[in-house]
């Protein structure tokens, strides 16, 4: 059984307080994580800017060069985690083991991220509007003729991660080769994403003192966000309104997705179910791209119906089976409890399973000693139905019936919105609505993302100010 430790930049520290992962379905121990602690936290941040201080030894072009490799490295090589060592098929089954990702789902979250890596300086470049690197290192420069200066807000960005999805390290990675440092809080059955990142980046020649790693409980969150200028936490509604207006907190939750049919494309819907199913259920539907909820003006019940019916034959498998696709919950009775809220908010009227009428069986279904939720598809009669603004963490989502002319009064903050509609007024408003975070017009998915462009807030823009800059000869 590995034992992991507290990375101190770059150092390992061995707590005296451990938490144990169990795999999710057979309970077998599978490693030890050393817990920190808000104090030593708060003693390590007073070292935070030679976190910067050795990456700016770095020229920005050399550390993308080397987080390609580490990228490499991250999905080819055996590298250190803990006390021992972990292939590339370890690291899944161990991730899936904690998680409950079918393994096949980590396999390709870890492309993902590889992908990433490999196309940093084009991203880089996108992120920062072609800016030169320099700016970034130097502070200041000329861009057009024109001074320029940019000003780190933190010499180190802290996140505090979830364990629903590894997809959500995407976000992080960047950072390092804007030689800024990372202060990692990771979600505590998803570990291992930020461990091995972390030594593919030290194999490759990214400083160790530019990386911490601190597991452990809500405390340790909140010491993070204390300590760091500029963070990043995951979490649910209640998360993103109590750090809502904070300069300091970028906080990423439910992300309601949508997918609109205007009612020039609505009679068409048939040719556009394949998107709407992708959209729904890619990677178990844990992620906050995937779409929840599908609003057109007509046509809604026999939408909710062929969606229904597609997902209906899908079941648990054992996690290492590769047709597995759905995603166990690794916490005893969360299944059961979101099941049951769904049922409540049912019961309220206005709306109604329609997965329900194409399966033997209720919406909790179980193998091993996991649970799991079945894909659900909801009708509901108005926008005005509680259920029509709710979100899960697994195949879940609303078809709501709406007038086209109401849909952007009534749909709410969007992350993402899939809009299928060739009539001008209409994406107009859309481009103009400032609710909507990440636009696609046309038949594009939901979670079919674009790694050019800013995924939720442009992460230059939260951690470097722009300033006036100006200079002089002296005499």
């Amino acid at each position: 059984m590995l034992q992991l430790s507290v990375l101190r930049w770059g150092q390992p520290y061995a707590s005296l307080d451990v938490d144990e992962l169990k795999h999710f379905s057979t309970g077998e121990p599978i490693a030890t994580v050393g817990r920190a602690n808000g104090g030593l936290i708060q003693r390590d941040m007073r070292k935070a800017p030679r976190a910067r201080g050795v990456l700016r030894e770095i020229p920005i072009a050399e550390l993308v060069q080397r987080v390609a490799r580490a990228g490499e490295l991250y999905a080819s090589a055996e590298l250190p985690m803990g006390d021992g060592s972990q292939t590339p098929d370890a690291f899944v089954r161990a991730q899936s083991g904690t998680t409950g990702l079918p393994e096949r789902l980590c396999r390709a979250n870890m492309k993902k991220n590889m992908f990433v890596l490999a196309e940093m300086g084009s991203i880089l470049r996108s992120l920062t509007r072609g800016l030169d690197f320099s700016v970034l290192s130097e502070g200041f420069g000329e861009e057009r003729g024109v001074p320029i200066s940019f000003q780190a807000e933190s010499p180190a960005l802290g996140l505090v991660l979830p364990s629903n999805s590894p997809g959500v390290h995407t976000l992080w990675l960047p950072i390092i080769p804007m030689q800024i440092g990372l202060v990692l809080k990771p979600g505590p059955q998803e570990p291992w994403t930020p461990f091995r990142m972390a030594e593919a980046f030290f194999q490759a020649g990214i400083p160790r003192e530019s990386i911490s790693i601190y597991p452990g409980e809500g405390d340790v969150g909140a010491a993070v966000l204390d300590g760091c200028s500029r963070s990043l936490i995951f979490g649910g509604t209640a998360t993103v309104d109590r750090y809502r207006g904070n300069p300091r907190v970028q906080a990423h939750g439910p992300g309601f997705s949508k997918i609109l049919l205007g009612d020039d494309q609505v009679d068409h819907w048939e040719q556009y179910l394949d998107l709407m199913v992708d959209s729904v259920f890619a990677n178990s539907g844990r992620g906050c791209i995937n779409c929840s909820g599908i609003w057109a003006s007509r046509h809604t019940r026999e939408i909710a119906d062929a969606l229904a019916e597609r997902l209906a034959s899908v079941r648990p498998l054992p996690p290492d089976d590769p047709e597995s696709s759905l995603a166990a919950f690794t916490i005893p009775g969360a299944a059961a409890a979101i099941s049951q809220a769904i049922d409540v908010d049912l019961q309220a009227g206005g709306a109604i399973d329609i997965t329900a009428t194409h399966r033997d069986g209720g919406r909790v279904a179980k193998l091993g000693q996991a649970d799991y939720l079945l894909p659900t598809i909801v009708h509901c009669e108005s926008p005005d139905v509680a259920i029509a603004k709710k979100e899960y963490m697994f195949p879940f989502s609303t078809v709501v019936e709406c007038p086209e002319d109401k849909m952007l009064a009534s749909m709410g903050s969007t992350l993402v919105c899939s809009a299928i509609t060739c009539r001008p007024e209409l994406r107009r408003a859309l481009v103009d609505a400032v609710h909507i975070d990440r636009l696609n017009l046309g038949p594009v998915p939901t979670v079919q993302l674009n790694w050019l462009q800013p995924h939720e807030g442009n992460i230059v823009e939260f951690l470097f100010r722009a300033r006036a800059f100006q200079s002089a000869p002296l005499q």
